[in-house]
């Protein structure tokens, strides 16, 4: 149903985590996929390795998605070597959990520059491939904040609710090209934070689900598929939330 053979798809920060774990299902789906990396180049590089080895086709690119002209080399060197492209996932942040007094500008800058600067880079040097496409599709992954709020984390939820705004004007703005935009927004994912403060705060967390456990990249990864493929054709402007019922608004 996901058949993704021909597409090309962009995923940030897809070395690792759940980025990771999209990179392989839309690769596994058929699509050629261009990995995204700040830092984490070794993670990155064995994501393109482990995408190769089963048979897709996969290639890593570095750039800070809070610098505008780092991002639009990246899409050119997509272009240049895949031929267009067809699926963006603005999966990329940065995240530092504080009460908002504790917080500074610095503070501030950090998380909008890449949670929302990124996402707008990220559309505006992808769009004209997009909607030259005729099936582009824009996916941005953030957490479940972005709706509900969290204590904590009230930059990054507010960086991350302009990009909601944003997938809905952009749905509305392109879909007359075939171009869908959606957010997907995630509960707590085990595996994307401190091993040692998720096992000293699990029975705490895991109360907060009624569905008893935390989420996997394997939980996420199959929706973004769904989205990115011709099944999800008709579907754009929503929020999708994927948080094993930690809220239900």
């Amino acid at each position: 149903m996901n058949d993704l053979k021909g597409r090309v798809a962009l995923v940030t920060g897809g070395g690792r985590d759940v980025g990771a774990g999209i990179s392989q299902a839309l690769a596994e789906a058929g699509a050629s996929v261009a990995v995204n990396y700040h830092t984490s180049k070794d993670e990155a590089e064995a994501v393109v390795a482990q995408i190769g080895k089963a048979g897709g086709k996969a290639k890593s690119y570095q750039a800070d998605i809070a610098a505008l002209e780092a991002v639009r080399r990246m899409v050119a060197s997509v272009k240049s070597d895949f031929g267009g492209l067809d699926i963006l996932v603005n999966n990329a942040g940065l995240v530092l959990r504080k009460r908002f007094n504790d917080t500074t500008p610095e503070d501030w800058h950090k998380q909008i520059d890449t949670c929302l600067y990124g996402a707008i880079h990220c559309c505006h040097a992808a769009a004209p491939l997009l909607e030259a496409s005729g099936r582009g599709r824009i996916i941005s992954i953030m957490g479940d904040s972005s709706r509900v709020g969290e204590s904590g984390l009230a930059i990054a939820a507010a960086a991350r609710a302009g990009t909601i705004a944003l997938m809905k004007s952009l749905a509305r703005e392109m879909g007359r090209t075939g171009t869908t935009a959606n957010s997907i927004a995630l509960g707590l994912i085990e595996s994307a934070h401190d091993r040692t403060w998720v096992d000293a705060n699990y029975d705490k967390l895991v109360k907060a689900y009624p569905i008893r456990r935390l989420g996997q990249p394997s939980d996420v990864a199959p929706m973004v598929a769904l989205l990115a493929s011709d099944a999800g054709s008709w579907i754009t402007g929503q929020v999708i939330s994927i948080s094993g019922g930690f809220s239900m608004v």
